[in-house]
């Protein structure tokens, strides 16, 4: 692949189906944005299912690496929740949503290979929250009930569903009076 094209492809691809969703964007909007032809889109993606597939890959390792700058901070647990949280602000600063919210959204219309790799995120991204939720629960920050994967399953879903309100209210205010008020009553600052 090409870096430069086959990276503006699924830049413009990845802003589009943040904004509009699986089934609302083809091959002829990301032509019509990068300046090429569709052909030249199908040398480096051959189908729409292919081109979602590794842009789902990439946003996935994306979220890892932003798990890992995180962890890396060094900063006390209840404050990597707090950076947790911003990695979902930020995107709607950008009028964008979780890329994997907005497919899961259309699940049962995409092929198995993106609905796998749609769940290897959620699995990674939980997974990494856990470890997190663990960290507090054994430094006697905070308490997780039932369990730190049930809290973590959780906090991703309010994460996103506060995407969605704020989405429709058209402002990040939303997510913080939804999101921040909650966090900083569940994780205190120790």
């Amino acid at each position: 692949m090409e870096k430069n094209t086959a990276t503006q492809i699924l830049d413009v691809a990845q802003e589009m189906v943040r904004n509009r969703g699986y089934s609302a964007f083809s091959y002829a909007d990301i032509s019509k944005q990068v300046g090429i032809r569709k052909a030249s889109i199908h040398y480096h993606f051959p189908s729409k299912d292919e081109l979602v597939k590794e842009l789902v890959k990439r946003y996935r390792e994306g979220m890892m690496r932003a798990c890992d700058r995180i962890t890396q901070s060094n900063t006390k647990p209840d404050q990597q929740m707090f950076q947790f949280a911003h990695l979902y602000r930020n995107g709607l600063e950008e009028k964008q949503i979780c890329l994997c919210a907005m497919l899961a959204a259309d699940y049962e219309v995409l092929p198995q290979p993106v609905r796998d790799e749609i769940q290897t995120f959620f699995h990674e991204t939980e997974a990494w929250l856990t470890t997190l939720l663990q960290q507090g629960c054994d430094a006697q920050h905070w308490t997780c009930q039932p369990s730190v994967e049930q809290e973590a399953k959780g906090l991703i879903a309010m994460l996103q569903g506060a995407q969605l309100l704020a989405r429709s209210a058209a402002g990040t205010a939303t997510f913080e009076q939804v999101v921040y008020p909650l966090l900083a009553a569940k994780f205190p600052s120790r």
